[in-house]
């Protein structure tokens, strides 16, 4: 065969259906939606501990809280607000993933429903301060974040919303709650440990 008559080059395979450019936002886009069903999925799983019950307030004491520490310290604070919304709805819808086996719309009015807002207002506090400017996580801004936004941010709606439903003062009320400062300063350490051993082993899980 003449150089004139030889087919152009991939000619052979011009039947075969073109691939279209593939679509790397969409991927990150599902890989996100997974990371915050997961983190979810983590709260809910922490409710499985049981609660604890406080013989002073009508407030159990709980292992969710560190699972929404952990949403916004590896997530961010979008990523792990979504998380937090997502276990709402479904604790909303009755499913009973709150400690306790606790779910419905009830809880949404009863003494502990401020620190259930308060998780809402915390996972984003807690991502802004741990994942600032999109920066890599260290220690003392993981546990700052976790502090400030896994504990003070949540008292701050939790208490006044317990005083409110309760009818205690405001001032005894915080009083009260003084009794989970322990535990979740514990937890604000933990949080920032697992979030940093996780950075050094997978930093991928913070993309």
């Amino acid at each position: 065969m003449t150089a004139a008559h030889r087919p152009a080059p991939g000619s052979e395979r011009s039947g075969a259906a073109p691939r279209g450019p593939r679509n790397p936002a969409a991927g990150s886009s599902s890989r996100g939606l997974a990371r915050i069903a997961v983190f979810a999925a983590l709260i809910a799983v922490m409710g499985l501990a049981g609660p604890i019950p406080v013989p002073v307030i009508p407030v159990p004491i709980t292992l969710q809280t560190l699972g929404v520490m952990l949403a916004g310290a590896v997530l961010g604070p979008w990523r792990g607000l979504g998380a937090v919304l997502l276990f709402e709805a479904l604790v909303a819808l009755g499913l009973p993933l709150l400690s306790g086996g606790r779910g419905g719309l009830g809880v949404f009015v009863a003494p502990s429903a401020g620190f259930l807002l308060g998780w809402i207002l915390g996972v984003v506090v807690v991502g802004l301060i741990v994942r600032a400017g999109a920066r890599r996580p260290v220690w003392w801004r993981g546990l700052l974040g976790c502090v400030v936004g896994g504990i003070a941010a949540i008292y701050l709606l939790g208490i006044p919303v317990q005083s409110l439903v309760t009818g205690l003062g405001l001032r005894e009320s915080a009083l009260a709650s003084m009794v989970f400062l322990p535990g979740d300063l514990l937890k604000a350490v933990l949080a920032t440990a697992i979030t940093m051993g996780l950075w050094r082993a997978y930093p991928r899980a913070f993309e």
